[in-house]
């Protein structure tokens, strides 16, 4: 059963909101690896985004001929979603929420650069694993962290840039692919794969997850 807050909670648990309505200039390195993701299941017509932001993705995606529903928790985000795309669907909707009892079963959930703000990252995982149908797909990203980064880091003197303690909201979880897998195995999805974006391998700005909902 998903776990569901209240809203004070939903908000209280966000490690940020949003403050103004620049693009979101990371969807020119994922987006390649979202489509590749969303082709692998050719069943895929009806996506639920979450954390949309100011409606980037959504609008793509729509432009690729799918059918959006996009949710994102601040009001802000949502109004000005609405302003630069009118006709797509925005909905304001958290992932703590009970997304699944308000708007039913998806082919696909996509959420990108959204895990790594969440104190509470299990229940997103559920939240999206019973949006889905059967076979549904799930495609999340975050930032990438592993060895050959975090050296090249320390090496350069970048780390507390990377890692800034003293910054007002910003990043909260930083997952490896170990940890990302744990938590999309332990909430139910199967077959996950990890590609990289950004960059090269080694050095990669994103992580992208595809996994299914068996």
């Amino acid at each position: 059963m998903t776990a569901v807050l209240t809203r004070s909670e939903n908000h209280q648990d966000l490690a940020h909101d949003y403050h103004h309505a620049k693009p979101n200039r990371s969807l020119t390195y994922l987006l390649p690896a979202i489509l590749k993701g969303l082709e692998k299941n050719r069943s895929v017509r009806r996506i639920f985004e979450i954390g949309c932001g100011t409606g980037d993705l959504a609008n793509l995606l729509t432009r690729k001929g799918y059918h959006v529903l996009a949710s994102d928790p601040s009001t802000s985000a949502i109004a000005s979603a609405r302003l630069r795309f009118p006709e797509q669907s925005f909905e304001e909707a958290s992932a703590y929420d009970d997304l699944s009892a308000r708007f039913g079963s998806w082919d696909a959930v996509v959420s990108t650069e959204v895990i790594e703000h969440l104190y509470r990252p299990k229940i997103f995982a559920q939240t999206a694993f019973h949006l889905l149908a059967s076979n549904g797909t799930l495609i999340i990203s975050t930032p990438y962290h592993g060895y050959w980064k975090n050296l090249a880091l320390a090496l350069s003197g970048k780390m507390d840039d990377h890692f800034m303690a003293l910054r007002d909201h910003g990043h909260i979880k930083f997952w490896s692919e170990k940890t990302i897998t744990k938590l999309l195995s332990d909430a139910g999805f199967n077959s996950i794969e990890i590609s990289r974006a950004g960059r090269i391998p080694a050095l990669a700005k994103s992580m992208v997850i595809v996994a299914r909902k068996p």
